[in-house]
């Protein structure tokens, strides 16, 4: 997949009409625009657009290619990012994610939240990982039924080097706000029910470009915003 934009496309443009957005839809139902992070979503793009965000105080990067997030995450160290995989998963990339990443917004399986834990560098902050939920049920997508994320939800926690924050989905897509709306809906009131039952989990991660409107009215603390920020991909 390659971009469609040169490395001179005008992410600080980009990213202040985003932030307005999330300020405006923040606003409309009495949220602070400060209790929501946005999480540029950088996949694909150069390190180069990167830096024209991070010059546009943007702090908060989302990668899902290990491979390609790794060199950009070596090149723009000295600019102290945050990063967050937002990727599937596979075994053999838990290690470089434990060491290089401080969210994981898609975990689905045990065995990956405790490769994650394990593999976690002595000496770092535990990581923070969201419960990937198909709160849909599409066949196409990743991520555990509603039904099923209670018990992963119990096993992370007894995990000592990452640190259970909250869940994310991916709904399917919809043009009607009121549409968008009830999967992150049923994601909020899932993370309701768990916190009843003994867990202390904080975050939402919900929304992107086309939707992030509705997720913030339904509590989202993290939306995913890519194509708003640094134009559109071409496969």
């Amino acid at each position: 997949m390659t971009t469609t934009q040169p490395d001179d496309f005008d992410v600080a443009t980009a990213l202040t009409q985003v932030r307005e957005r999330i300020a405006a839809a923040a606003h409309a139902v009495d949220r602070d625009p400060a209790s929501i992070t946005l999480v540029a979503v950088s996949k694909t793009k150069p390190a180069a657009l990167v830096a024209k965000a991070l010059d546009a105080d943007q702090r908060d990067f989302g990668e899902n290619y290990l491979q390609d997030a790794l060199a950009k995450i070596e090149s723009l160290a000295d600019r102290e990012p945050l990063w967050h995989f937002i990727g599937d998963i596979q075994s053999n990339k838990t290690r470089d994610i434990a060491s290089s990443f401080a969210w994981v917004h898609a975990v689905d399986r045990f065995k990956i939240a405790r490769r994650l834990s394990d593999q976690r560098p002595e000496g770092m902050a535990p990581l923070n990982l969201c419960i990937q939920v198909n709160i849909d049920g599409e066949d196409s997508k990743s991520g555990l039924a509603p039904e099923q994320v209670a018990e992963l939800a119990d096993q992370i926690a007894t995990l000592d080097n990452v640190k259970l924050r909250g869940l994310m989905a991916i709904p399917a897509p919809a043009d009607d706000p009121e549409a968008q709306r009830r999967p992150f809906a049923a994601l909020r009131t899932l993370l309701k029910d768990l916190n009843a039952n003994g867990h202390t989990m904080d975050t939402l991660s919900m929304g992107m470009s086309a939707d992030l409107e509705a997720a913030i009215a339904e509590g989202a603390t993290h939306v995913r915003v890519g194509t708003a920020i640094f134009g559109a991909r071409t496969a």
